[in-house]
């Protein structure tokens, strides 16, 4: 509930604690960053992370693409851009970033969970799912198989499956798009598997 005191309003915020990875970053200031989540209590959310680019932030090496984190946000009231109070990493998925088709395939599946998630819509199966995508590509190569496996699950979770051809079909009719990276990520598994 809002205070006010000498004329001033003075905004209570709400601190909560969340698991999440990190779809995106971009930077807001000289010293800080916009960073948007993928949690398991909250669905994707956007935060700010105040002095990130400092070089002594606490934040410094806690925040890139695809680390899994415990997170402690001060939600706000006024908007859906809420502030990141403290990170404890518990995943870097560091196996994601040794090969390009590996890091091309986790990119899509982030993609795709923006295309067909809306910000703060709480669906923790869709984190859960993004989790063990980023698991299997942590330690495996992708494959068509486990692009499709992806598509499948994230139809399921949605209620579109079974309603096209293929799940993908079906997403993108739902949603009004697919990502655009995924027919050139398509193509380099079909390459790859052509040359195996």
């Amino acid at each position: 509930m809002p205070y006010k005191r000498c004329g001033v309003r003075l905004v209570s915020r709400v601190n909560v604690a969340t698991r999440g990875i990190l779809l995106r970053k971009r930077k807001l200031s000289d010293t800080s960053l916009i960073v948007s989540w993928c949690t398991d209590s909250l669905g994707i959310i956007q935060t700010v992370a105040r002095g990130a680019r400092r070089p002594k932030s606490p934040f410094r090496g806690q925040l890139d693409l695809f680390f899994e984190a415990e997170l402690s946000i001060a939600k706000s009231r006024k908007s859906n851009l809420h502030t990141l109070r403290e990170v404890a990493l518990l995943s870097t998925f560091a196996g994601i970033r040794t090969d390009h088709r590996r890091t091309q395939a986790a990119s899509y599946f982030v993609e795709l969970i923006e295309v067909c998630t809306e910000i703060e819509h709480h669906e923790p199966e869709i984190f859960h799912l993004l989790e063990r995508a980023f698991g299997y590509l942590d330690q495996r190569d992708p494959d068509e198989r486990a692009i499709t496996h992806f598509e499948t699950e994230l139809a399921r979770i949605t209620g579109v499956h079974g309603a096209k051809p293929s799940p993908a079909m079906a997403l993108g009719h739902l949603f009004g798009r697919l990502p655009s990276s995924r027919p050139t990520l398509l193509k380099l598994l079909a390459r790859d598997k052509d040359k195996s």
